[in-house]
């Protein structure tokens, strides 16, 4: 089985909507024996708070359900545990390093599997959670071509 991990500082916005959306497209492609996928954060302070609101809307709008998702930290055991650890953006990147080395290059952001690699941009801050779920979807999609292929 190949795990995929999805971070993002506080897995309360963007990397809970990467899991979600990333979990509809492997339903739909009857692939759920072969990919699990997860998210976490690289931060304390959202830890064992829900989807934050306006993404827990946005995905019930896809008819998924995310009211079980609590927010943790990505640990050491993780970069062990997981295949694909993907995250939004560089600062995130960075946070992960410190928790656990990248020695086995597992470590990339979710939108260089695109044709425009850059950070998805924290709807936190921006209150573009459109924008977010646009590129989410489309990182998502590109990385499963890619998983896919290693089946």
């Amino acid at each position: 089985m190949i795990k995929i991990l999805f971070v993002c500082h506080g897995n309360i916005c963007r990397s809970p909507m990467a899991e979600f959306i990333m979990k509809e497209l492997v339903h739909k492609k009857g692939l759920e024996n072969e990919i699990y996928v997860e998210s976490a954060a690289t931060s304390r302070e959202e830890i064992g708070n829900g989807v934050y609101p306006p993404v827990k809307r946005i995905l019930n709008a896809r008819n998924i359900d995310c009211s079980k998702k609590r927010a943790r930290q990505m640990t050491r055991l993780d970069y062990n545990n997981f295949d694909y650890i993907i995250c939004m953006d560089s600062y995130n990147l960075r946070n992960m390093e410190r928790i656990a080395p990248d020695t086995d290059k597992k470590y990339k952001r979710l939108l260089e599997y695109t044709n425009t690699p850059h950070d998805v941009a924290d709807p936190w801050y921006t209150g573009d959670f459109e924008t977010t779920e646009r590129e989410v979807e489309s990182g998502c999609k590109a990385l499963l071509e890619i998983v896919q292929k290693n089946i």
